[in-house]
């Protein structure tokens, strides 16, 4: 990624002066799942799937079979109707917990492609490990091989006001990460208020984050429309302040093409097209790509494929 985040010093000035107002926020968030999108825009989607598998029964074959599918996402058959089979469509990067790191990139090695691996660190998904063994973990994912860390913070800072040790928390966090670029999970269905989801956010691009991410996929709430539009604002601010893009991600329950789009629809309009590119927005999800190619498919042939007639991941 081109002219990486490298963080500035905390600016509290800009936390105590955000306002966010709600139920505009809403009201423009029910507007944008009412446009219509585009099925081309699908492979652009697949393009940028952080493609993840996040469970304690994962083995070495999981994740080997969700590297083979990263490299291979649409059927080969479905690309050459739509005249794509020469873009060397892949996923955005492989996802997967800190011990599955070396099957992965010993996966894709062998492969013969260049698809990042990120882990998930830092405690996840609750945060509430030590400092100490967050940096621990860190280190290890990095040392085991992964391009891309996706780190949690303690969401008792944000609930208790400690913007000072939030911020602190993410640098060193950024430190350990060295050359691997960092996201930054706010975990956002637990921080109380779309205010402090902006405050929150602004703190983690101040801290060097090269991207914001807005939930691990555990919690009760998840990846929303309202808390998407709150971050990108954030993120817009914080260029038109420094001159750096961050990156961003929605997770959890992401689960439909029309979902994805979406997302790609709201960041178009939030942000640019310039941010629709893998090296500034990801989706994280571990079966929205099933149905991205089962839409694919009926898109060529007419008709929904069967079972088996999909590769699943």
């Amino acid at each position: 990624m081109a002219g990486r985040n490298p963080g500035i010093e905390l600016e509290l000035g800009w936390i105590s002066k955000v306002y966010v107002n709600r139920p505009a926020v809403v009201r423009h968030a029910e507007q944008i799942k009412k446009w219509k999108t585009v099925k081309a825009w699908l492979l652009k989607a697949v393009t940028c799937i952080d493609l993840t598998t996040l469970s304690g029964d994962d083995t070495p074959s999981n994740v080997q079979r969700l590297c083979f599918k990263a490299k291979h996402p649409i059927r080969e058959d479905l690309l050459k109707a739509l005249d794509m089979q020469d873009k060397g469509i892949t996923v955005g990067a492989v996802c997967v917990y800190p011990a599955r790191v070396s099957d992965a990139v010993n996966t894709l090695k062998a492969a013969g492609c260049n698809i990042p691996v990120a882990s998930v660190a830092a405690g996840f998904p609750s945060g509430q490990t030590p400092l100490e063994t967050k940096l621990a973990e860190i280190r290890l994912a990095v040392e085991y091989g992964a391009q891309e860390i996706d780190i949690v913070i303690s969401r008792s800072l944000v609930l208790t006001g400690q913007w000072e040790g939030l911020y602190e928390e993410i640098r060193l966090c950024r430190a350990a990460c060295g050359e691997a670029h960092m996201k930054t999970i706010l975990a956002t269905g637990e921080l109380g208020s779309l205010a402090n989801v902006y405050k929150a956010s602004m703190i983690a691009m101040m801290a060097g984050s090269d991207f914001i991410k807005t939930s691990t996929g555990k919690e009760v709430e998840n990846a929303t429309f309202p808390v998407g539009i709150v971050m990108m604002r954030a993120i817009k601010e914080y260029y038109w302040q420094t001159g750096y893009k961050v990156g961003f991600k929605p997770a959890g329950g992401i689960r439909t093409a029309k979902e994805a789009l979406t997302w790609l629809m709201l960041v178009k309009e939030e942000l640019g097209v310039q941010w629709l590119t893998p090296e500034l927005f990801r989706l994280g999800a571990s079966s929205l790509l099933g149905d991205i190619e089962q839409q694919i498919f009926y898109h060529v042939t007419g008709t929904y494929a069967l079972q088996h007639e999909l590769a699943m991941a």
